[in-house]
């Protein structure tokens, strides 16, 4: 197995050598040059890293793009339009579709020579190979063919259209939806529409960009975006669940940030889902228009206690459960940001990734994690159209081995905690037999040290991988979820429980190991408040369902 990554590396070195510090003589680049030359050089890359080497004059854009730019006048209903990809697509996709067009770089006079780099000096710029795609562009072709005026008028007013769909999308700190990489991209596609440098669009943006750092032991790190929202209402959760009072300064200074970042503005969201108002909460301290269903429960899960007795909390309770709930999709099952933008055709694209890129589909965690803010904190009863929906999207969608994939964390433990967790939660009993499968499976691989660990290469080779080692934050998850399925501690469950209490101070490899992922190989999370949330939860479940156990004297 190739220990590096291949397109991560391609922008080590360029940035190492872009700062002027190092020189391509130096040992640590002469090793690095090997590594990328071995695996196939910068034609080899992933499409993003290829992109930022092109907006930068390293390599040259394709001859054609495997998405012509008049895709963003297509109709909602024609089979494929721009407002079936998923947020994420459409926000990336939006400045790379003008960018192409344009033909777009930008050199400066720091720019390095990455020519070094290449295995076929005479660069082959024809990036997409794949024959699969041909009858899908074919239908897009045909679909544009289809549309009013003329072909110049056509392209004239799509790249109107792009910028367009940027500039409304643009949060109050200049970031396009907050990500990094969508920010990035929207500031050279402007600089490539005629913007100036000097813009109060391009310098917002920029600034947006800047506000993204943070020193992590005294080094400097880029967020591709913020979690404050997320945090936030995990750990007021968390806090709460374990007896801090909800009139603790703490907690409601806590909740009340979360009140005022509840969303008002309708975002894209609404395409798909038109009869509902806002009252979703993102991701981000400066997310105003892009809900998820994620964040929404579990900010719903914070403000909880407060309902009853505060007409504030009462109000944005109501419109968040309502949002909530119209977020299913038609499957039954829940997704990220959006409803029901899960078209397959997009898939076949030629877009490396294009499964966790293009397309939002329901899956395990959120619609587990949703179950079980449903059968927890509201009135709905397991008979309900909703929660019997989801359910069935639960069982449908459970591995052979009992697992869960989760598709926003480490991997097939994160799905599997919140499928169990979400299933017990809407009253199904521990002995039922997918509830005992998911439990077999968490059980068989349980390391010898009581603990739990997979690896990210999990969502890589779609099938568990483990890590060799135990993680607070996994073994944390495989505890809930046992603990949620179980009528008393059982040996495996006594076994977790003195890891987690023996390991809370450990600072090691394993404490940093991400936890999180947003695309599978190339887009991993770490949340430095995982290793105390998570294990705070799953002591305080055992405490409060088994405390009064004789056999139960850890805690």
């Amino acid at each position: 197995e190739v220990n590096g990554n291949l397109s991560l590396t391609i922008e080590a070195y360029y940035a190492l050598l872009y700062s002027g510090i190092y020189k391509k003589e130096d040992a640590v680049l002469q090793v690095a040059e090997r590594f990328i030359l071995a695996n196939g050089g910068i034609e080899k890359a992933g499409m993003f890293t290829k992109t930022l080497l092109t907006l930068t004059g390293q390599y040259e854009w394709p001859k054609s793009l495997p998405i012509p730019i008049e895709l963003i006048l297509l109709p909602l209903s024609y089979p494929i339009n721009f407002y079936q990809f998923s947020v994420f697509g459409r926000a990336n996709l939006a400045p790379i579709i003008i960018l192409a067009d344009k033909k777009y770089s930008k050199k400066t006079k720091k720019s390095p020579d990455l020519s070094n780099l290449l295995i076929n000096r005479s660069i082959d710029n024809n990036w997409f190979r794949s024959p699969e795609w041909t009858p899908l562009l074919s239908s897009l072709n045909d679909g544009v063919s289809r549309l009013d005026g003329s072909p110049e008028n056509q392209h004239d007013l799509a790249i109107e259209r792009a910028k367009k769909y940027m500039l409304d999308h643009i949060e109050p700190d200049g970031t396009l939806y907050s990500y990094f990489s969508s920010t990035f991209l929207m500031i050279y596609a402007l600089l490539s529409l005629g913007y100036s440098n000097h813009d109060p669009v391009v310098t917002k943006a920029v600034d947006g960009l800047k506000s993204m750092k943070v020193e992590i032991n005294s080094l400097p790190h880029i967020q591709y975006t913020t979690a404050t929202v997320w945090n936030t209402a995990l750990i007021s959760f968390s806090l709460q669940f374990a007896d801090i009072s909800q009139a603790d300064p703490m907690i409601t200074k806590a909740n009340h940030y979360l009140l005022d970042h509840q969303h008002h503005k309708f975002g894209d969201w609404v395409i798909h889902n038109p009869n509902v108002l806002p009252g979703g909460w993102g991701f981000s301290n400066v997310n105003t228009i892009n809900p998820d269903v994620d964040d929404t429960t579990s900010s719903l899960r914070a403000i909880a206690r407060g309902v009853s007795n505060h007409s504030e909390n009462e109000i944005a309770w109501k419109q968040g459960i309502n949002w909530l709930f119209s977020m299913q999709n038609d499957d039954g099952g829940w997704a990220g940001f959006e409803k029901n933008t899960n078209n397959k055709l997009l898939t076949s694209l030629p877009i490396e990734k294009g499964e966790y890129l293009l397309t939002d589909p329901s899956c395990a965690d959120i619609t587990g994690r949703t179950l079980e803010f449903i059968g927890n904190y509201t009135n709905l009863t397991k008979g309900h159209s909703l929660v019997k929906r989801g359910k069935e999207w639960l069982l449908k969608n459970q591995e052979k081995d009992g697992s869960w994939y989760g598709r926003w964390g480490i991997c097939y433990i994160y799905g599997t905690w919140a499928a169990l967790t979400g299933l017990t939660a809407i009253e199904n009993s521990p002995n039922d037999p997918f509830i005992q499968k998911g439990v077999n499976w968490l059980v068989k691989i349980q390391n010898t040290d009581g603990g739990w660990g997979e690896s990210c290469n999990s969502d890589i080779q779609k099938k568990y991988v483990p890590l060799n080692a135990s993680t607070l934050t996994h073994t944390s998850w495989a505890l809930d979820a046992l603990i949620a399925a179980s009528n008393k501690p059982t040996i495996e469950i006594e076994k977790g429980i003195t890891f987690l209490l023996s390991s809370l101070q450990i600072q090691d490899w394993t404490t940093d190991y991400p936890v999180g992922q947003g695309m599978a190989g190339g887009f991993y999370s770490h949340y430095h408040s995982y290793r105390y949330i998570f294990p705070l939860l799953a002591l305080t479940h055992y405490q409060k369902k088994f405390g009064n156990n004789k056999k139960s004297s850890k805690i």
